[in-house]
């Protein structure tokens, strides 16, 4: 004959029920508590890589790295709007052009990856430097772009001729390109691939390309727009067209 103590079996439940709340309510803690770590650490990161300067620039660029008032005019520092968007620029999307690892070298020599142009706002065009009809006219359009960007947006700015013609187009062929086209400044760049790292790129930015001649390709006509992150957020297409969303897309990046 077996006997239940139906008294004795609540008491047990009971307990069960209350170490089960407890440790429901030590969990929730711990989340709180953990949350609460990554939100400070958050801010405090933040507030680690920002940088502070006068207003009135008394002392030229020079900043600081905590809020107080300059020791010149006793005005309160401000906090520059462009560290935060530097902190953006460490981030790569999976549509950026920043993850083609193709080799390029400049019109300089200087072998590079897309990446190294990370962290300016980049205007890119593809181009041949034998081209007689078309190409001068791209070469042009992005001369007139240039020249319409104000000089405190322009040193945020990229400007890259990149050739479908590696082969005749070396490092020293896009350097004289440049000089006798007065593109050789910091903001232009020129460069040459290999045939695949330049398919592969084409491919990208949706540019068709053919050679017709051993010296000779017809090509779309297009210049694209991608922001420091190496995201494409604006292209024009065709020859001598209206550039003004081009220049708002450039301006807006830079700003």
């Amino acid at each position: 004959m077996i006997i239940v103590n139906k008294n004795h079996e609540k008491v047990i439940t009971m307990k069960n029920v209350s170490k089960h709340i407890r440790l429901i309510l030590s969990t929730f803690l711990l989340l709180v508590v953990v949350t609460s770590c990554k939100s400070d650490h958050s801010k405090n990161t933040e507030h680690e890589l920002a940088a502070y300067q006068c207003p009135m620039q008394c002392e030229g660029d020079k900043t600081y790295d905590e809020i107080g008032t300059c020791p010149v005019c006793k005005m309160d520092l401000k906090q520059l709007e462009n560290d935060s968007k530097a902190l953006e620029t460490n981030e790569i999307s999976e549509e950026s052009i920043f993850n083609l690892t193709s080799k390029w070298h400049t019109e300089e020599g200087n072998e590079i990856v897309l990446e190294d142009l990370k962290g300016k706002t980049l205007v890119m065009v593809m181009i041949y430097t034998s081209c007689k009809a078309a190409c001068p006219r791209l070469v042009a359009d992005m001369r007139n772009i240039e020249a319409q960007i104000p000089a405190e947006n322009i040193k945020n700015v990229q400007f890259a001729l990149v050739s479908i013609d590696p082969e005749t187009d070396t490092p020293e062929r896009l350097k004289a390109f440049a000089i006798e086209n007065a593109m050789d400044g910091e903001q232009w760049t020129f460069l040459q691939g290999t045939d695949s790292g330049v398919r592969e790129f084409a491919n990208v930015l949706s540019v068709k390309y053919k050679e017709i001649s051993p010296i000779d390709f017809s090509h779309s006509n297009i210049i694209s727009v991608f922001n420091s992150r190496g995201e494409l957020k604006h292209q024009q297409e065709g020859l001598g067209v209206n550039n003004k969303e081009t220049i708002e897309t450039i301006l807006e990046l830079t700003k």
